[in-house]
């Protein structure tokens, strides 16, 4: 029998091993590096702030986080270098020593075009890096970029640059996620099993789906997230179509509601839907979740190493099996996406894009598989999403709040 992944408390204690957050680290940043080696760019210029958490480990969330203020710099050889926010800079030297402290400098770059580009700050901050590439040897090479903002790219072209793509060979370093990356996927989704027991013990009739988001979101901080990033609370008419949102619509007896708790415990993610009947379920309700239950036990089994993703889509129902006319019209609702740092990693696994560029599924990858079925009755619908990796073993579930059935939350 397989052994269920660790999912251990949170502190650091001397009598278990837990993760080894130095390990993690060396992890992360050898895989950016070997991305970087097997490229044609002589250096990565890093805007997006789950590549920078990834290769320098440190990170400002909220309002910060997606400013397009951080940057990092990874050469060859050489330890990353990255330009922070104000007072962060001293922050790290003091607190994130595994990075040279010279190489922690304060940088800005207009808050998003708040600042104009003419006061100077992005034509100052290219100069400072081509100085850096001309020394490392490598100003004549390309420069990889994952996110950028235009004027921050024209200005780069202005002084002599090559600018590519990055993010590709970045996505493709952090698809194999190590035994502490999976340690911490698991930890998060154990904390919203337990976000999921609180949910149902208050999915009763005159609550509102803004008192469950407001619950799940201070629970799971009082449980150690670093980041809710949203909850999904979904009831009633609102099923179907699936808005992908919440509102203040009170809920009702016989209702189906469906959630989706996203949220991140040390940067790594969980999407984790549950459907549920509020009192007691109607024929189409049960036989919606059915059918979303049969997709995804179809999906479940087709996944092994190896196996391509154009497989995994073909065993999912198309477009026109559930309602929609086209692929894009139903993306998202019947589709995988890798978990880590970020929401949507690799492999990204649909009838959209699979089919015409398959990738060979790999032990270590980390994704969620999810299905969606609208019932008969024109308003409800079933959600699950189940969270997977893949072991040697084959694909094992991480999300273990019950979803085998249509669950009933406080029957009548």
């Amino acid at each position: 029998m397989t052994r269920p992944l660790p999912a251990p408390g949170h502190m650091g204690v001397d009598y278990e091993e837990r993760v080894d957050f130095a390990r993690l680290r060396d992890y992360r940043l050898s895989r950016a590096k070997a991305a970087l080696d097997a490229s044609e760019c002589g250096a990565f210029l890093l805007f997006d702030f789950y590549n920078i958490r990834y290769t320098t480990h440190t990170w400002i969330g909220g309002a910060l986080g997606d400013k397009m203020i951080r940057y990092a710099l990874l050469t060859r050889d050489r330890d990353p270098v990255l330009w922070d926010f104000g007072s962060a800079v001293k922050h790290h030297k003091l607190y994130s020593q595994w990075v040279p402290e010279e190489n922690y400098r304060a940088g800005f770059l207009g808050f998003r075009g708040a600042v104009a580009p003419t006061v100077g700050l992005m034509e100052s901050a290219v100069a400072e890096i081509k100085s850096m590439l001309t020394e490392a040897g490598v100003a004549d090479q390309p420069v990889g970029v994952d996110i950028v903002e235009p004027p921050f790219l024209f200005e780069m072209q202005k002084q002599g640059l090559t600018v590519v793509d990055a993010q590709q060979h970045m996505l493709d370093a952090r698809v194999i996620k190590s035994r502490d990356e999976i340690t911490l996927l698991t930890q998060a989704v154990a904390m919203v099993d337990g976000v999921y027991q609180g949910i149902v013990d208050r999915l009763k009739p005159g609550i509102r789906e803004n008192e469950i988001v407001a619950y799940a979101n201070q629970r799971l901080y009082e449980l150690g997230s670093d980041q809710v990033e949203a909850i999904n609370a979904i009831s009633g008419e609102r099923c179907n179509p699936h808005p992908h949102n919440f509102t203040d619509r009170i809920i009702r007896p016989g209702d189906q509601a469906f959630f989706d708790v996203i949220h991140s415990f040390n940067g790594y993610r969980t999407c984790y839907y549950r459907t549920f009947s509020v009192g007691s379920a109607t024929p189409p309700q049960r036989d919606a979740y059915t059918q979303a239950r049969e997709w995804m036990d179809r999906g479940l089994e087709g996944i092994r190493a190896g196996v391509g993703t154009d497989e995994v889509a073909a065993l999912l129902p198309k477009a026109e099996e559930f309602g929609f006319g086209s692929e894009m019209e139903a993306f998202g609702l019947q589709f995988a996406h890798g978990l880590g740092l970020g929401l949507h990693e690799r492999p990204i696994i649909s009838r959209l894009n699979s089919m015409k560029e398959p990738i060979e599924l790999e032990v270590g990858m980390v994704f969620a598989l999810e299905t969606y079925c609208p019932a008969s009755d024109g308003y409800s619908a079933a959600r699950i999403e189940e969270e997977i990796v893949l072991t040697e073993d084959g694909p094992q579930v991480l999300t273990l709040f019950p979803a085998q059935n249509l669950f009933i939350a406080n029957p009548y």
